[in-house]
C-alpha cells in the first residue's frame, strides 16, 4: 500500500475544512433564525 501524494493529502484537508465550515455557518443561521422566532 504506497503512501498518498502530499497534494492530494492537502486537496482532502481542504475541501472536508470546507465542509465544515459550510455545516457550522448552517448551524449558525439556524440558531439566529430560531432565536429571531423565539423573540417574534
Amino acid at each position: 500500500m504506497n503512501p498518498l501524494p502530499d497534494d492530494e493529502i492537502r486537496r482532502r484537508q481542504r475541501s472536508r475544512a470546507l465542509v465544515m465550515a459550510l455545516l457550522l455557518g448552517a448551524l449558525v443561521i439556524l440558531f439566529y433564525a430560531i432565536s429571531i422566532a423565539k423573540m417574534a
